[in-house]
């Protein structure tokens, strides 16, 4: 039998906790091969939420609620992990939010996942069979599925379709490493950086199709300028695609730069120019790039990057042998954008960002 925690963060949910509590205990009592325990975290809500969840907790054994300041969705999942894996030490922890827009029918399909070997299980709303709901305002779902797609491009993870539904089961050891990376931030996107740290520390993901209801009683808590501005500033400062790109223009900067001297201005060797000033451009993204052992990484980076010399070298010399030098810088631009990007994205992925 193995142990899991349903966390329920809360603030005014008074009409919407207790049937949700009642449905997930109704489930509980239904799992074969599952024992769980629900953990309210209440925020202090002003409208007797804390008091209905105690008065539940007369009937149903497996509810407890903790009491924590106001400081906001990521805090109050923070303060419910620990409180969760300090007093039953559980196997699997679930988030569910308490407004009841989390189908708990769908709870059952979460722990299958978990039993065929996932880490970490998200209700994503964008696959086929997932919904949000068709009376949201165009601007909630605009901002819903604008701010899913961004988060997708941005780290280039497009097979995780779902990065801020909090409808999630995820296995204690992935929270236990994740939690110095959550702790510094809250609302949604704690949810994204969730997903961010699991991604980047190899725990199996999944995803069900979920639909997400509207909710019945109360009003959402979303702040919706914070909310983008702080995902977009995660995305910014965590991605190594975005990284990836800043630092190639640079360093396309560094490449053309000599390439137009050297075969503009002073009517070098195209060869020579272009070794060289691939070489330059090579030295000048591993600088900015640059961490650890100075040395080994340098070899390491240059190896890998070789064949962006090879491509450029042969490929501008066959094309100027074949079409003339007077379009040179067109054709070290299509090279680089169709053949030395991509190739040097999968490559950097696979050998010097592998363990970042």
């Amino acid at each position: 039998m193995r142990n899991a925690v349903v966390i329920l963060p809360s603030f005014n949910e008074a009409e919407n906790i207790a049937p949700l509590i009642k449905k997930i205990e109704e489930i509980n009592k239904k799992l074969v091969n599952w024992d769980i325990n629900i953990l309210v975290v209440d925020s202090y809500s002003t409208d007797n939420t804390g008091n209905v969840v105690k008065d539940l907790q007369k009937t149903i054994p497996t509810l407890h609620i903790i009491e924590v300041p106001k400081e906001g969705l990521g805090k109050a999942y923070l303060r419910g992990f620990n409180y969760a894996i300090n007093k039953f030490n559980p196997y699997l922890i679930i988030q569910m939010d308490a407004d009841y827009q989390h189908d708990p029918e769908r709870l059952t399909e979460f722990f299958e996942q978990i039993q065929k070997g996932a880490d970490f299980v998200v209700g994503t709303r964008y696959s086929k069979g997932g919904s949000i709901p068709k009376n949201w305002a165009i601007h909630r779902k605009i901002l819903s599925i604008g701010a899913n797609l961004f988060i997708r491009l941005g780290f280039m993870k497009l097979k995780t379709s779902e990065w801020t539904n909090g409808y999630r089961a995820i296995k204690t050891w992935v929270i236990k490493g994740a939690f110095d990376h959550i702790k510094n931030y809250s609302g949604y996107v704690f949810q994204v950086a969730m997903i961010d740290y699991a991604l980047k520390n190899n725990a199996k993901m999944s995803e069900i199709p979920v639909n997400f209801k509207e909710r019945k009683f109360g009003i959402s808590k979303i702040n919706a300028s914070q909310y983008v501005f702080q995902i977009i500033q995660y995305v910014l400062t965590h991605s190594s695609f975005i990284k990836f790109v800043i630092v190639g223009l640079i360093g396309f900067g560094v490449d053309f730069g000599i390439s137009y001297l050297g075969i503009q201005k002073f009517h070098q060797a195209v060869w020579l120019i272009t070794l060289l000033s691939t070489e330059t451009a090579i030295v000048s993204n591993f600088i900015l790039n640059k961490t650890g052992n100075y040395l080994m990484s340098f070899l390491k980076f240059n190896l890998v990057s070789s064949g962006s010399i090879a491509i450029q070298t042969i490929g501008m010399q066959i094309l100027v042998g074949v079409f003339g030098r007077d379009l040179w810088y067109l054709y070290k631009i299509l090279i680089i954008a169709f053949v030395i990007i991509p190739y040097s994205y999968i490559l950097y992925n696979k050998f010097i960002w592998k363990n970042k």
